[in-house]
């Protein structure tokens, strides 16, 4: 069997990927299929770490234009990520994965402080470590917190799930002649505003030589082709 492409990766969910059709919050059935597909590329050895998002309960940009102070709503926005991670790390365990909530806020009683060596640790004894609460500081998007994260644990990429199949030259969703792109450079995706992560993310990634490969996790098996090294979704580097 071919060995896979990556042995430490960063897999950057999105909250709105765990909520499925509800509207709101997680949907156990779909927290149980990212946990699969995440469980099976962890028996092949990857080391996984996870950042979620948070925006199936609340984004704190869009709170703060409705009038939350924006401290205020980035906070309750790191919290709601919390949430999120709690239920994919039940999800993973009934899976049959070991996991690790580490959190860049503490809160004792459910998960630990992150400690960068501890992590580390995990990692290397297999278990999965989901990253939430973002970096820990306001005005930070969760993309930030997973190029922060995916350097600090020395990542070999972030793998970046979506519901669209890859980079686009724009919204599909709204540009009938949108072409995808295979490989795109961190300064085309800065330059042409590619929805991909915000410019934070991307001149981190890019100041360090991270790669990002952009896929769609609603495809089954497309992560399991991503860490095989397969042509999936988009990949995006110098």
């Amino acid at each position: 069997m071919p060995k896979p492409a990556y042995q430490r990766i960063l897999l950057k969910l999105s909250g709105e990927g765990l909520m499925g059709r509800q509207g709101f919050g997680v949907d156990p059935e779909v927290a149980s299929r990212i946990a699969r597909e995440v469980d099976e590329v962890r028996r092949l050895g990857v080391q996984t770490a996870i950042v979620v998002g948070g925006g199936n309960f609340i984004r704190g940009v869009a709170a703060s234009q409705r009038g939350v102070d924006r401290v205020v709503a980035d906070h309750m926005g790191m919290l709601a990520t919390v949430i999120n991670a709690l239920a994919l790390q039940d999800a993973l365990e009934q899976s049959g994965s070991m996991t690790r909530v580490v959190t860049a806020i503490e809160m004792r009683e459910i998960a630990e402080p992150f400690i960068r060596r501890r992590v580390i640790r995990h990692l290397e004894k297999g278990r999965v470590v989901i990253l939430a609460g973002g970096t820990g500081n306001p005005y930070f998007s969760t993309d930030t917190a997973a190029a922060l994260r995916a350097m600090e644990i020395k990542a070999d990429v972030i793998l970046k799930a979506t519901k669209v199949d890859g980079v686009y030259t724009a919204d599909p969703a709204k540009v009938a002649d949108a072409k995808m792109l295979s490989e795109v450079s961190y300064l085309d995706v800065l330059s042409k505003q590619l929805a991909v992560m915000d410019t934070t993310a991307i001149s981190l990634c890019m100041d360090n030589k991270l790669p990002i490969v952009v896929f769609n996790l609603n495809v089954h098996g497309n992560l399991m082709r991503v860490v095989m090294g397969e042509n999936v979704g988009s990949r995006v580097t110098g």
